[in-house]
């Protein structure tokens, strides 16, 4: 019988049980580096734009206008934007390897094109193109790292993962202090060789990348159940050499599953609007707070050091690099936490932590107590917590809802929280910033304070619609679509099967509620 054949027959499959109970080797450590490099890409393309901007106005460079440097950081966005939205689909259709692969692909050519612009035109299509191939990558790789990673460690490291994006924050910087410094390189030359930088770490990440296995759980949900068993035996096999030891499996863990049809943009709908409502809810709440705390006090940074401690352009650079320190060290420090003390007293305790400190800062600030190092002091020690929390939302999203549609969740949230994050709130905390050689404070203090506020709803909302998802498999915290009858009474213990919605008796879907899921996710009768 072919894999792809099932004809609607439930297939029982250890998938799950299995990549849960393998013990970390360097089968994990490749997956972490080899998946992970995403963000630190996106951190060091940031970081490196907005240091190029300057020298992009020069005439021996593209002589581009300030409005059109503003402009390119846009059009980056709108690609993240897009190519998530994009990729995410196929994600979830073509499964993870093949798309973690055509992103990358797609993020090295179109950046490394950029360096080679002859005017704006050229410079906006090249950076459209490499922001789509990074907003795929975030799809494709929160999908992939979730699915491959034991359920005992998911936690810490997507939540590391999503934070090393600071971690290309500093290598951007530090590259810009040698290629834009005219001293050492040509003008002319230096910010092309910027854009070079994350290809060369591309190409040598697309090789290590080659030996990453297809997801098994998106091979076991897609009808290739016996290629997923294939390739859970390669990946024990291999764990096993590493000196890792396997504990058995018993037929009690199984999960029956059939070959799931690809998932409509109506069925996508239903499934985040009426059966997963509140989590919906959740990871909005989340991505937007987060998203609007970072970009508000991020992209006006520079602003508020310039305006109100009068540093120049040189000197706040330097202000950045313990910035982005404190935003690198809060997830490799709490990251665990995650895993062992909770989601929902993690993701509330950072929230609320980095919300009361932040409103601290704003009364120093408007008492005119603190000084441009005093000021970034305590922005260290927020978003030493906000950066914690912040990649905690990203893992929510990426959890809570079924493997057949994860990318797309993921992209959806991802896209709503950069155009929210990335248009409104840096728009509206930089027309909060006074003109003149002493500007008012009070305008800005009171934007900060809104900013604290909206951390401390998003934690409170996490703490009362949150997933308790630590050191469950992700199949008990968003049951399948594709899944059947339990091959027990174990796995799926107190889930009750789904009556079909009129579009889904169809094409012969029965799907079933997600397990615990509240009275308000389980689905009515259609």
């Amino acid at each position: 019988m072919s894999e792809h054949a099932l004809e609607g027959k439930a297939i029982p499959s250890l998938v799950p049980a299995r990549m849960d109970r393998l013990p970390w080797t360097r089968f994990h450590w490749m997956i972490v580096v080899g998946l992970g490099v995403s963000w630190i890409l996106d951190g060091l393309e940031i970081q490196l734009v907005s240091l190029v901007g300057n020298v992009l106005k020069e005439g021996a460079t593209l002589g581009l206008t300030t409005a059109e440097v503003g402009l390119l950081a846009s059009i980056y966005l709108a690609g993240e934007v897009v190519g998530a939205l994009f990729f995410g689909r196929l994600t979830d259709r073509w499964g993870r390897r093949n798309l973690f692969i055509i992103t990358l692909v797609v993020y090295l050519v179109a950046s490394g094109a950029a360096g080679l612009s002859w005017d704006f035109w050229s410079i906006a299509f090249c950076r459209f193109v490499a922001g789509m191939g990074i907003g795929g990558e975030y799809a494709a790789i929160n999908s992939a790292i979730d699915e491959l990673i034991p359920s005992k460690y998911r936690g810490r490291v997507d939540i590391g993962v999503n934070g090393t994006y600071w971690g290309g924050a500093l290598i951007g910087s530090a590259v810009g202090l040698v290629f834009l410094n005219d001293d050492i390189v040509p003008i002319e030359w230096g910010w092309r060789l910027c854009f070079l930088i994350g290809p060369v770490m591309g190409l040598m990440i697309i090789y290590l990348r080659r030996h990453i296995p297809e997801s098994p759980r998106w091979l076991m949900t897609h009808g290739k159940v016996e290629e997923a068993e294939r390739t859970v035996d390669r990946i024990e096999e291999t764990v096993r050499r590493q000196g890792g030891e396997l504990r058995e499996v018993t037929d009690d863990e199984a999960i029956n599953v059939v070959d799931y049809p690809p998932v409509r943009y109506r069925e996508i709908a239903r499934v985040m609007l009426r059966d997963y409502r509140s989590r919906s809810f959740l990871g909005f709440s989340m991505m937007v707070t987060q998203a609007f705390l970072y970009n508000a006090i991020f992209f006006t940074y520079a602003l508020v050091l310039k305006a109100y401690f009068g540093l120049n352009d040189s000197s706040i650079a330097l202000y950045f690099f313990p910035f982005a320190i404190g935003n690198l060290a809060g997830p490799l420090l709490l990251g665990h936490l995650f895993d062992t003390i909770g989601r929902r007293k993690m993701i509330l305790a950072t929230y609320s932590i980095s919300a009361v400190v932040l409103f601290v800062t704003a009364l120093l600030f408007n008492a005119g107590s603190l000084n441009a190092m005093s000021l970034t002091a305590l922005w260290c020690v927020v978003f030493f917590f906000a950066s914690a929390g912040a990649s905690s939302a990203y893992l929510t999203v990426s959890e809570i809802f079924p493997i057949e549609l994860r990318g797309q969740a993921i992209s959806f949230f991802f896209a709503i929280s950069q155009l929210t994050g990335g248009v409104v709130a840096p728009f509206l905390f930089a027309s909060l910033i006074g003109e003149g050689d002493n500007p008012a404070r009070g305008p800005l203090t009171v934007g900060y304070i809104i900013g604290a506020a909206v951390m401390l709803i998003g934690g409170l909302i996490a703490w009362f619609f949150g997933v308790d998802a630590e050191g469950q498999s992700l199949e008990n915290v968003a049951t399948p679509l594709s899944a059947r009858e339990r091959a027990s009474s174990t796995r799926f213990q107190g889930t009750t099967p789904r009556l079909p919605s009129a579009e889904a008796q169809g094409r012969g879907i029965t799907p079933i509620v997600p397990n615990g899921g509240d009275e308000e996710d389980r689905p009515k009768d259609t």
